[in-house]
């Protein structure tokens, strides 16, 4: 003869809860690794964007050309060292993606930065090239005003949340981020956020960065150096600079001068 044995419904939430609790106890925070990051760019939308303006027949066919000939999306590859104060972002060894002809050697498409941001101090330093000149960039962080919304989702295994903000005055950041990993940094410059981001989009720019594997393990000092070669500068002094250098191209340089400037 079987026995059903009915808990009352209060029990039943207090065992839920007690579960969860534990389950949160417990939950695995990771303060130091690597992220691998995914660039990835929208060519088509990126030119169509830049050039389009252009009524000149050149331009038409060039663009044309690269549609035959490219693929839509151009991907680049990046690490993110971490641990409890500093991050280092870096672009990695196997670029291997082509130059793509006309339109694919335009520095606002890709720079391979080089920042390291020294979370407590509120510093970083940025190695970042622009055709024949490489600057090295020491400032303070930039302070983002974030936006956190109750939107989720997961991003390499991580349940990330979403958050917005509006950078350079013009450029609407759209970022996840997890605080399964305490550490308040992320891809490029893009830091301040309760936890690791771990997803950025540009829409406007057609440009993302995501995640696609976070490895937990401790980081070597190497890992974490500052680069130094390049003109010392800092972010004042860089847009004096390129306004002074890029004065004579009008609209055309605004997307190098922006993405110099991210």
């Amino acid at each position: 003869m079987s026995v059903k044995i009915f808990l009352p419904l209060a029990c039943l939430l207090s065992i839920m809860l007690a579960t969860q609790s534990m389950q949160a106890q417990y939950a695995r925070f990771i303060e130091s690794g690597v992220v691998t990051f995914e660039k990835r760019v929208n060519m088509y939308a990126k030119i169509q964007s830049r050039y389009g303006k252009s009524r000149s027949s050149f331009m038409e066919q060039a663009l044309e050309q690269y549609k035959r000939t490219q693929p839509q999306f151009k991907s680049f590859n990046y690490n993110l060292a971490f641990d409890g104060s500093r991050t280092r972002f870096w672009p990695l060894n196997d670029q291997t993606t082509p130059s793509g002809g006309f339109f694919g050697d335009d520095p606002s498409i890709d720079m391979g930065n080089t920042i390291v941001t020294d979370l407590l101090a509120g510093q970083s330093i940025g190695q970042k090239s622009v055709y024949e000149q490489t600057y090295l960039i020491t400032d303070s962080t930039r302070r983002i005003q974030w936006r956190i919304t109750n939107e989720t989702r997961e991003i390499a295994g991580y349940e990330c949340r979403r958050a917005n903000a509006l950078v350079l005055d013009s450029i609407y950041v759209v970022a996840f981020y997890t605080d399964q990993i305490p550490v308040s940094g992320g891809p490029e410059s893009f830091t301040g956020l309760p936890g690791m981001i771990l997803g950025v989009a540009l829409p406007y720019e057609n440009t993302t960065y995501f995640a696609t594997k976070v490895d937990d393990r401790p980081v070597t000092a190497k890992e974490l150096e500052a680069p130094k070669k390049g003109k010392a500068v800092n972010y004042r002094e860089l847009r004096a600079e390129l306004e002074a250098s890029l004065k004579d191209w009008g609209e055309y340089a605004q997307p190098i001068f922006k993405a110099m400037m991210l």
